[in-house]
């Protein structure tokens, strides 16, 4: 009897172990990719994943702790346990999704060319031959450029923020920048800085975002899940986006 004792108490302890406690959440983001995320001139975070973070907890009943990374580095430290989950316009790809796994799809993320107004430059290689074009590190369209352009002729320069891409961008020692529609669109080309440059060439399709989670953590993909469907379902998530910009992220 006491050895059956014994037992169901190691079991009972080794449950209690395994639960997970989420009255925190903490989201890791690259504050360097507006309307998205970004610094506000007080030091806050600000754009649609701080809101849709922020409301998520809100609807678990949890605290929101946002802790700031280069987007290069989200990945790894997702893995490493040094927050719950990364919410920073991050794409699904099979790569990623090898590593982590996602929550349900927030929107769209297309992608797009930037350069300066009349430099008739297009997002093909051929196009884009002997220029130089500039990406975020570890993103989405770092991929697109490294694996249908580097190999014939462009030369494709990392960044480990988009705003240095974009400095380089103004001082003439990019072409151009391949970055997210909306962000290049509200972050760049409706501010001061963005004045004279324009999107060359159509829409990169490239997929949706989503929190990046680990994948042991299916009890908290659950509840993020739900969370997502109710605010898309009661026009929340609407709101949100209508306060940063006028693009659909539902229409591709």
């Amino acid at each position: 009897m006491r050895k059956l004792l014994v037992c169901i108490a190691m079991s009972v302890a080794a449950v209690g172990a395994q639960a997970k406690d989420w009255s925190t959440l903490r989201f890791g983001t690259d504050a360097t990719y507006a309307p998205f995320e970004s610094k506000a001139s007080d030091g806050r975070l600000v754009g649609l994943d701080i809101d849709l973070g922020n409301e998520i907890c809100r609807r678990l009943n949890a605290k929101c702790v946002w802790v700031e990374s280069d987007f290069d580095g989200l990945i790894p430290a997702l893995k490493a346990k040094k927050f719950d989950g990364v919410l920073s316009s991050m794409s699904v790809t099979p790569q990623r999704a090898e590593e982590i796994a996602f929550s349900k799809d927030l929107y769209l993320t297309p992608t797009r060319l930037l350069a300066k107004a009349g430099a008739n430059l297009l997002p093909t290689a051929d196009s884009l031959k002997g220029k130089s074009v500039g990406v975020e590190q570890g993103t989405i369209q770092e991929t697109y450029a490294r694996t249908n352009w580097a190999q014939k002729g462009v030369r494709v320069v990392a960044y480990q923020n988009q705003d240095q891409a974009y400095s380089d961008l103004i001082s003439g020692r990019l072409d151009a920048t391949l970055q997210d529609e909306v962000q290049a669109d509200q972050g760049f080309l409706k501010t001061p800085r963005g004045v004279g440059f324009a999107f060359a060439g159509d829409r990169i399709k490239t997929g949706a975002a989503a929190i990046g989670l680990r994948k042991d953590d299916t009890d908290l993909k659950e509840k993020i899940d739900g969370a997502i469907s109710a605010m898309v379902k009661d026009g929340t998530f609407r709101q949100f986006e209508k306060k940063y910009f006028s693009l659909d992220l539902y229409e591709n």
